[in-house]
């Protein structure tokens, strides 16, 4: 399976909550270098919260699964 693909899997598993607050995460691009690049959308776009939910959240949780992966960044 293709690593983006792998971090795609990922992410359907923490957008359940995401949407339980009005928001969303969607991928933008996956580089050689392991960097995740993501576009938080809806409530999690403008929440004061939203780099504790990226780098808390999502971040450690496709860290986790894929070790690849270096680091989540919002774009």
């Amino acid at each position: 399976m293709e690593l983006k693909d792998r971090v795609e899997e990922v992410l359907k598993e923490v957008r359940p909550m995401l949407k339980m607050e009005g928001g969303d995460v969607k991928l933008v691009d996956v580089s050689d270098e392991g960097i995740v690049k993501v576009q938080l959308t809806g409530a999690c776009g403008s929440c004061p919260f939203s780099t504790m939910t990226l780098k808390h959240g999502i971040e450690v949780k496709i860290k986790n699964t894929i070790p690849e992966i270096k680091e989540v960044v919002a774009v």
